[in-house]
């Protein structure tokens, strides 16, 4: 069989069964856990002074969720439903279905996702071409490097923390003004539509979350960019360009920066798992709509079937990129095409 043919098929079973392993794992976790959505519900209930219903009604939700039948059959009874593409009823907001839910919260974690890694790539790998191009001792490594290492080193939860201090609590206190500290938009303003208002409402409570994922991904972009180029300029090809007389811009984006953005394409896909994780973080500490946001509240109060459908649905994204990405890396290195020959 042909190098290709076969990295395909590879990928294409390792694909499959990863999305397999998660789906059981995401199935069994949450069960593990002490107690159950039902009586979740009821003690918050009987918290705020709602009366409780008799027993027989208990077990008719229980019943009416499958949580009256013993954990391997429930399994199965998910595995069917999930292929049917049923992800069922949220116990939490029912009658409201885990589709409806995750179809609510979805816009908001892709936009999110999308526009703060696209930036914080670009940005980092053409500052750090920059950089590494101009040599350590260039004013771009002078400022970028150690800022760089410092947005490198702190985790996604503790910056967003930090930027909510100050760009919200302390800027209010001592300016009169901050950016909003939590939420999608103003409450009451959806209302009105999609209005101009309304996106640029929008715009103002995704700052927060948006900046704290593009500076905590910015520094490894700009390292690794930085770091291959450097490599790239003691290579044979790039000092035979310099031989042949071309012009130093011509070396640099033609010649190092075009090597140097394949391995910096795989790190994207390696490190998408990452990404997501940070961004999902800081969805939780910034409350805001997103599928972070679903996931934690659905975690809080044990609902089985979103927590379920929620993490799946990240899973299945994640790899499904990475998938895409082994599919289309062929196209730009054509050694793994042909088996490295």
């Amino acid at each position: 069989m042909p190098s290709y043919g076969r990295y395909i098929i590879e990928r294409t079973l390792t694909f499959v069964l990863s999305i397999f392993i998660s789906i059981t794992v995401v199935f069994f976790i949450p069960r593990l856990v002490p107690g159950n959505p039902i009586d979740a519900i009821l003690s918050r209930m009987a918290n705020i002074g709602v009366s409780v219903g008799a027993q027989e009604l208990v077990e008719e939700y229980k019943k009416m969720f499958g949580l009256d039948k013993d954990i391997f059959t429930q399994y199965i009874s998910f595995l069917r439903e999930l292929l049917r593409g049923n992800l069922g009823y949220s116990i939490n907001s029912f009658p409201a279905t885990v589709s409806e839910l995750i179809a609510r919260a979805l816009p908001w974690t892709i936009g999110l996702l999308s526009v703060t890694s696209v930036i914080s790539w670009i940005l980092g790998t053409l500052i750090g071409a920059l950089a590494g191009w101009r040599g350590e001792k260039s004013i771009l490594s002078r400022i970028f490097v150690p800022f760089a290492l410092l947005m490198y080193i702190i985790p996604y939860y503790i910056l967003a923390i930090l930027l909510l201090f100050l760009l919200s609590y302390y800027m209010r206190i001592t300016f009169g003004f901050g950016l909003p500290s939590s939420g999608g938009y103003t409450p009451g303003m959806e209302l009105q539509g999609l209005t101009l208002e309304f996106i640029l409402d929008v715009i103002e409570h995704s700052t927060l979350p948006a900046l704290s994922i593009i500076l905590s991904s910015l520094g490894w972009w700009f390292l690794s960019m930085r770091s291959m180029i450097i490599t790239m300029k003691g290579e044979d090809f790039i000092l035979m360009a310099y031989a042949k007389g071309l012009r130093e811009k011509v070396i640099m984006w033609k010649y190092a920066f075009r090597n140097a953005i394949l391995p910096q394409t795989t790190g994207l896909a390696i490190s998408l798992s990452r990404i997501v994780s940070g961004a999902l973080l800081t969805e939780v500490i910034f409350a805001y709509p997103g599928i972070g946001w679903l996931i934690y509240t659905a975690i809080t109060s044990l609902d089985y079937p979103v927590i379920q459908g929620g993490v799946l649905l990240i899973i299945i994204s994640v790899a499904l990129a990475n998938f895409l990405i082994d599919m289309l890396y062929p196209l730009i290195d054509p050694r793994i095409k042909y088996g490295g020959e």
